[in-house]
């Protein structure tokens, strides 16, 4: 009998993978859903109370995001075995090297199993800005309409607040570096972002 169950089940299991890795579902299975790159950005009088937030970063150091204060901060929430989040980490590491000094850099590792393999990941990309360890997701909490999406990336103004979120891949490093500019202007109007 299990003869007869086995080419069926691995059958199945196969055609779960593949279902898992569909560009058009994201991995709906596995908790997440892959954004369409869609960009929001908020006036200065839009931008609600600024994020408070704290945590242990893949190494083990303490992060508290007020210590940044007085200057933009571009959040990526990301996890290694996200395809999205693999193909834009060049791009945001190259936007974190041209910015800097403009801009701090913040990841938030939300699924892997252990540090270890957000800090694989990250050896394998170079990145070069830290990123805090948060598997039960309870660091998503402290951004208010943050979507559940994979990749998402949301920039703060040098006050803490909200300036901007990008759901789903950033589409360029253009994207990120005009976001970072409406961050950290006073204008009292929306950002025109291009990609």
């Amino acid at each position: 009998m299990l003869r007869r169950l086995l080419p069926v089940l691995v059958l199945a299991a196969l055609l779960s993978l593949a279902a898992g890795c569909s560009s058009l579902s994201g991995t709906n299975s596995g908790g997440y859903i892959t954004g369409d790159g869609a960009t929001t950005a908020w006036a200065p009088a839009d931008r609600g109370k600024p994020i408070a937030l704290t945590g242990q970063t893949l190494d083990g150091k303490r992060i508290d995001l007020a210590d940044y204060r007085g200057t933009p901060v571009v959040v990526n929430v990301w996890w290694s075995g996200c395809g999205p989040c693999r193909t834009e980490m060049p791009l945001l590491q190259q936007a974190s090297k041209d910015l800097a000094g403009k801009a701090v850099f913040l990841g938030i590792n939300t699924r892997d199993n252990s540090a270890d393999n957000g800090l694989a990941f990250e050896r394998s990309v170079g990145a070069a800005y830290p990123s805090l360890y948060a598997p039960d997701g309870r660091a998503l909490l402290a951004f208010p309409g943050l979507a559940r999406t994979l990749p998402q990336t949301v920039v703060l103004d040098a006050k803490g607040r909200i300036s901007a979120m990008i759901s789903g891949p950033v589409p360029s490093k253009l994207t990120i570096t005009q976001l970072v500019e409406c961050a950290a202007s006073d204008a009292t109007k929306h950002c025109q972002v291009g990609s």
